[in-house]
C-alpha cells in the first residue's frame, strides 16, 4: 500500500465504515471490498480545485480552463475509491447516512489492519497488479485557495464544507491498465481483503432488525469472527438521576 503525499499515518487509529446489512453480507461472502469510481460520488465538488462563489462572474484564479482539467474527469473515471470515517467512537450521523437509517451494520479496523489485509488487485489475471494508494483527506476552503497539486493527489483533498466526514481514503488508478489495453468497469471494482485480519470490531446497528441480527451472527461465526460482534452503544438505558 502506498501512502499518498508521504503522509505520516498513525497505524492504529480506529477508522470506521458503516454498511447497510446486504452490503454487509456481500462482504463476509465475497471477501472483496467495492471501490467506487470517483465519477458516482454525491459530492459536486470531487477532486475540484476551487469553487467559484455562487453568483460571481468572474474569478481570478479561475480565468481559463487548462487542458488538465479535461484529462482529470478522465482520472476521475478510472480511479475506484472505498471511504472510510477516521473516529474514536462511533457516529450517529453515519448510522443515518450510511447504514440504512441506523439499520445496517458498522465494522471498525485501523490503517495498520488495512495495510495488512489489502491483497494484490488485478483487473485480469495475467495483468500486474495496481496499487492501492492511502491517506487521510485534507478539507481546504477551496472558495478562497485554488489547489496546485498533482491530478493523483486531488483525491486526498476536499472542501472544507464536507470536513465533518473525517475521511480516511483508498484508492486505485486503473489508467494504466487501459492504456495498455485492459477493459475498465465503467463504475466500481471489487477488491480482495483478508477479512477477518481487516476486521477489528462488527457492530450490530441500534435498529437493526432480529432477523438481520441472526444472519449476521450466523455469517459472522463462518468466518470466526463472531467473538468480535458488538451492539451499538445507542442502545444502552439512559438514567437521568
Amino acid at each position: 500500500m502506498r501512502i499518498i503525499g508521504n503522509q505520516e499515518l498513525d497505524m492504529d487509529e480506529p477508522l470506521w465504515r458503516y454498511f447497510r446489512t446486504e452490503r454487509f453480507l456481500e462482504l463476509l461472502q465475497s471477501s472483496q471490498l467495492y471501490f467506487a469510481s470517483a465519477r458516482q460520488f454525491d459530492d459536486p465538488f470531487e477532486g475540484a480545485v476551487a469553487v467559484l462563489p455562487p453568483g460571481f462572474p468572474v474569478d481570478p484564479r479561475y480565468a481559463e480552463v487548462e487542458d488538465t482539467e479535461w484529462a482529470f474527469e478522465e482520472l476521475r473515471r478510472l480511479t475506484k475509491v472505498s471511504c472510510w470515517h477516521r473516529a474514536s467512537y462511533e457516529s450517529d450521523a453515519m448510522w443515518q447516512l450510511y447504514a440504512g437509517s441506523r439499520k445496517g451494520v458498522a465494522v471498525r479496523t485501523s490503517t495498520g489492519r488495512i495495510c495488512a489485509a489489502a491483497l494484490p488487485f488485478r483487473l485480469k489475471p495475467e495483468f500486474g497488479h495496481e496499487d492501492l494508494w492511502a491517506g487521510n483527506v485534507k478539507y481546504v476552503n477551496l472558495l478562497k485557495e485554488r489547489l496546485r497539486v498533482s491530478m493523483m493527489d486531488r483525491f486526498w483533498y476536499k472542501h472544507m464544507a464536507f470536513a465533518w466526514e473525517q475521511e480516511f481514503r483508498l484508492a486505485i488508478s486503473v489508467r494504466m491498465a487501459e492504456e495498455f489495453g485492459v477493459s475498465v468497469p465503467e463504475y466500481g471494482v471489487k477488491v480482495e481483503f483478508d477479512v477477518p485480519l481487516l476486521i477489528e470490531r462488527i457492530y450490530l446497528g441500534p435498529s437493526l432488525p432480529e432477523n438481520d441480527a441472526a444472519a449476521i451472527r450466523i455469517a459472522a461465526k463462518a468466518h470466526g469472527l463472531e467473538d468480535r460482534i458488538r451492539v451499538s452503544s445507542m442502545l444502552g438505558t439512559p438514567k437521568y438521576t
